[in-house]
């Protein structure tokens, strides 16, 4: 169950993301054009389901390593150079989130703190907060997979190749 969720968690929540979204809209459109009703919730309930999608989505760029690089550069180094190219490259990233991290967090304790709920469903606006420290937590997590395994090739202790190959 654990290796499933390290390997399929971002791809799982992303999927059933879109899905919901998919029906929430098409219900809306349904209700629309064949009732002649709006719902009032769909819209918004949508646009929360695209925050946390597109905050769970940097955690999946990170799982699968896409990512903006300058690949030309990149490839002009032997495996074990790439290597430690990559390990230089996530622990810029590492800083960054743990960087935001911090305020991710307080971002969401205002949240909670103020009580507010969204307009149309009342619900606590601290569900949709919680996207960004959730994703960039994972993320972190994520990263630190990564430069684990690259820093096994740069110390030599890793022989299969498993450094991102984009």
């Amino acid at each position: 169950m654990l290796k499933w969720l390290d390997e399929n968690l971002e791809e799982f929540l992303m999927v059933s993301l879109l899905i919901a979204m998919t029906l929430i809209m098409g219900i809306q459109v349904f209700a629309r054009y064949a009732l002649g009703a709006s719902l009032s919730w769909s819209e918004e309930i949508t646009r929360y389901l695209f925050i946390w999608s597109g905050f769970i989505s940097v955690s999946y760029c990170t799982r699968k390593c896409i990512s903006i690089k300058i690949e030309q550069f990149v490839a002009m180094f032997p495996r074990r150079g790439k290597a430690v190219f990559k390990v230089v490259n996530h622990t810029l990233e590492l800083a960054l989130f743990f960087y935001l991290i911090p305020y991710a967090f307080l971002y969401l304790k205002s949240a909670i703190d103020s009580g507010q709920v969204s307009p149309a469903c009342g619900i606590p606006m601290y569900y949709i907060q919680a996207a960004p420290l959730f994703s960039f937590v994972l993320v972190a997590f994520r990263i630190i997979q990564r430069w684990i395994i690259e820093f096994r090739i740069v110390i030599g202790k890793d022989e299969e190749e498993k450094i991102c190959q984009h």
